[in-house]
């Protein structure tokens, strides 16, 4: 349930609102957007007599019911837009942020030498694997520890915010220095990680799982934003369908119907959906025409020779080429790069 308040409400009473509820056991989500302020219910809100409250409650315009089971990442509850910001870089309405890097940190040379490419071609964020989860448990597993001090010292030297993805809830002290942590697809559902990077209080990067409904992944997102953490990115990055001559299938309806039903930014990763490094480029430009917020991107500067998804990535060149392109669309989408 959701009581939008009346405007300029001074704060001592909006607390006191809220308090009252909490004293009868219900949790309570306040949103401040540029139109209105709103305050969301959760709990069992069917006794509630929603009109009795707007009626003696002289903070409250209007009040109604949020049928979703999620609802803090609900646009319902919030209208506009959130903007998720890591270090410094935003995410979300009027721009296309543009994610970039190694599928995994292979060595420090290796990393620096892509940071600096990625970014002198408009990169905003540096993406790299330490921690590699693999279907085989004799592929590559990834640098580790390792891998996350090549990151951030490519962070140190160009500046770039960096992502990495974490595997378990034991590894959160490692990611301190990491600006936005990725949740995988294969954890999309693993739900002690995901109350664990809700109290991290950072940027976190959810990925849909590999056979996940959109319900399914907005209740995920639910799990961090319930825990305290409302900077959450959702990312499509292809689910698993019946087709085979791809890795995956980018599903972009997934992306407009998300932009529909939640206020979080919502970005795509067409590296991971095709498998084909020769599809990347129109998958990408095709998720910035459906709305997407940004993309995430493979780059590597040998692909041959990568320790990890070689077939997947852009050589430096060939994503300086595709940057050039989406900047060109980014203008007629009315979104900065």
């Amino acid at each position: 349930m959701v009581f939008i308040l009346n405007p300029n409400v001074p704060k001592d009473k909006v607390d006191q609102f809220i308090a009252g509820w909490e004293q009868k056991g219900f949790s309570a989500i306040l949103s401040v957007g540029t139109e209105h302020t709103a305050v969301c219910l959760i709990g069992n809100t069917a006794e509630i007599d929603m009109d009795h409250v707007v009626q003696t409650d002289d903070i409250v315009s209007y009040g109604k019911r949020v049928t979703e089971q999620y609802k803090a990442v609900n646009r319902t509850v919030h209208e506009d837009n959130t903007v998720v910001r890591a270090g410094g870089v935003p995410i979300g309405e009027g721009f296309f942020t543009v994610i970039a890097g190694p599928c995994s940190a292979e060595s420090a040379e290796q990393v620096l030498e892509i940071a600096r490419s990625v970014k002198d071609s408009g990169a905003k964020i540096l993406r790299g694997g330490a921690f590699k989860p693999r279907s085989s448990p004799y592929a590559f597993q990834g640098r580790q520890a390792e891998g996350l001090e090549m990151l951030r010292a490519a962070k140190r030297e160009t500046g770039l915010p960096i992502v990495s993805e974490i595997m378990n809830q034991t590894q959160t002290d490692l990611f301190e220095d990491v600006d936005i942590v990725q949740i995988g697809a294969r954890n999309m559902q693993n739900f002690d990680l995901l109350k664990a990077v809700g109290a991290l209080k950072k940027p976190v990067l959810l990925k849909r799982g590999l056979a996940s409904t959109i319900e399914e992944f907005l209740m995920s997102a639910e799990y961090i934003a319930a825990a305290g953490n409302g900077q959450v990115i959702l990312c499509e990055r292809g689910i698993r369908t019946f087709e085979t001559m791809t890795r995956n299938t980018l599903d972009l309806s997934a992306v407009a119907l998300l932009k529909q039903k939640t206020h979080l930014p919502v970005i795509a990763d067409p590296s991971h959906a095709c498998g084909i490094r020769s599809l990347v480029p129109p998958l990408a430009k095709a998720a910035l025409a459906v709305g997407a917020d940004g993309i995430m991107i493979e780059t590597h500067n040998n692909p041959a020779k990568a320790l990890c998804d070689g077939a997947q990535s852009l050589d430096l060149s060939q994503f300086q080429s595709l940057m050039g392109d989406l900047k060109k669309r980014a203008v007629m989408e009315g979104k900065e790069i």
